[in-house]
């Protein structure tokens, strides 16, 4: 499962959720996909936490209108517009925004008496915290809710994607370097190959003069000078194509991290 606390500054995300509401007057707060929260919650009024859910019934209610209300905005059963909104990355739902709680109209005094009764909560307390809910048109509540829920995805997926590469870049660097070593070691083991060749050669030389000086005594001695002198050439030809690789390969990664020096 993804943390968003892992690769996002909570205080960033806390600033985004303010200002928003700041500006909107909606109430918002982040949550994780197990719904605890990321963040502290923005211009939330009594009405609901300790009011509407306060009751048995009420958080009954409001449970009944999260579930029915998922993902969008809608009207919960006390009146007031809310909005969940899913964070996702890659496809998985990483956790939501959640908020609104507006009214989008003055509302019905009566009907609000009505719901208090319903609610078992006394009637003017009930009242007296409704009247600090804001009022938003519906259109700028739901327009609203779709930017913030936009804004904090891309946030997010942004944040991700550079937490990941970052990893990755660690990774290739790492890998990189190892490539590099590898490629000093085998200059050296090519530069031991190069000795052995040429005493090869030497001991062929060698052998082919005191062959030469045996005469038909050494004829199985020139056999074998004959013998150390081809393995001397095979030897030449095969160090000549590793290092003819171990350059291209030398070439590449130079290319590589001239490469990502330009893009730091």
């Amino acid at each position: 499962m993804i943390d968003i606390r892992k690769f996002v500054d909570m205080g960033q995300l806390q600033q985004l959720q303010d200002t928003f509401s700041d500006a909107t007057g909606l109430a918002a707060i982040t949550v994780g996909v197990d719904g605890n929260h990321l963040t502290e919650g923005s211009n939330f009024t009594d009405f609901c936490a300790r009011y509407t859910k306060g009751s048995e019934e009420g958080a009954r209610r409001c449970e009944r209108c999260s579930n029915e209300c998922s993902n969008g905005a809608c009207l919960c059963h006390a009146g007031l517009m809310e909005f969940s909104y899913d964070i996702t990355v890659g496809g998985e739902k990483i956790g939501a925004v959640t908020g609104g709680q507006v009214l989008t109209a003055a509302p019905d005094e009566e009907k609000f008496r009505e719901i208090a009764r319903e609610l078992g909560i006394d009637e003017d307390t009930y009242i007296k915290a409704l009247k600090k809910v804001p009022v938003r048109d519906e259109k700028s509540v739901r327009a609203s809710a779709v930017l913030l829920g936009t804004i904090i995805n891309m946030m997010i997926n942004l944040r991700y994607l550079q937490h990941v590469n970052g990893d990755r870049i660690e990774v290739f660097n790492n890998e990189l370097n190892g490539i590099t070593r590898n490629i000093t070691k085998a200059k050296s083991l090519m530069g031991d190959l190069h000795n052995t060749a040429t005493m090869e050669h030497i001991l062929s030389l060698n052998a082919n003069i005191e062959a030469a000086k045996a005469g038909k005594a050494g004829v199985g001695f020139a056999v074998v000078a004959r013998e150390i002198g081809e393995l001397s050439k095979q030897s030449g030809s095969v160090y000549d194509e590793i290092e003819r690789l171990v350059s291209e390969i030398q070439d590449s990664v130079d290319k590589i991290d001239r490469a990502g020096a330009m893009e730091d």
